[in-house]
């Protein structure tokens, strides 16, 4: 359902990668990984459709993803580097704002007992610490309910155990037919499901 054909990216007069080709299925993920600098999160930014690449294609359902628009950004989340939380906002509010957004009436607390957190669910967000406010972020995922998943380093700051947690919420979304793009430096355990390894040398 995502095509990317003969894609390069350019940051300043820079080229970072060019001729990137792949093709992202339902219950496929797309693993990118590369040194620092090589275009990892120039490519997600594109493929969000947020800039545009210098060379290429963008496909979603056989259309460019700029010729959709807001009907192609309504299928997607996106977790960037930032976790995009409000710290003065209790767990809970966020979460509803983040379901809001998306046009979802989902209930906070089963996304917040997935990734651990339940029991901060009444509390700013700003005293979590970095590995519960990326966990907070990933639970943007599951209140918005998007087919794709774009994310940059989403194993950031987290724990073992919280690694755990998330390669299980990966593999769950798989498994419901969900799609996934994420940079990660680390070995993805996802097992049962198709993952594409893409490497950018900068």
């Amino acid at each position: 359902m995502l095509d990317v054909t003969n894609l390069a990216c350019v940051r300043g007069d820079r080229p970072l990668f060019n001729h990137l080709s792949f093709a992202l299925k339902a219950g496929e993920l797309v693993h990118i990984t590369g040194a620092n600098g090589s275009g990892k999160t120039t490519l997600l930014r594109a493929l969000c459709g947020f800039s545009r690449p210098a060379a290429g294609e963008i496909r979603w359902n056989g259309t460019d993803i700029h010729d959709l628009g807001d009907d192609y950004r309504g299928a997607l989340a996106y977790v960037g580097h930032l976790n995009g939380i409000q710290g003065e906002l209790t767990l809970r509010e966020n979460l509803r704002v983040a379901a809001g957004i998306a046009g979802q009436k989902t209930a906070p607390d089963t996304a917040l007992e997935q990734v651990g957190l339940l029991a901060y669910g009444g509390f700013p967000a700003k005293i979590l610490s970095q590995g519960q406010k990326r966990r907070l972020a990933l639970a943007r995922l599951l209140v918005a309910h998007k087919l794709l998943w774009i994310l940059d380093e989403p194993f950031s700051a987290l724990d073992a155990r919280s690694t755990e947690v998330m390669n299980a919420l990966l593999s769950a979304h798989l498994t419901a037919g969900g799609m996934i793009v994420l940079t990660s430096h680390q070995d993805l355990a996802i097992e049962l499901h198709t993952v594409l390894s893409v490497r950018l040398d900068s």
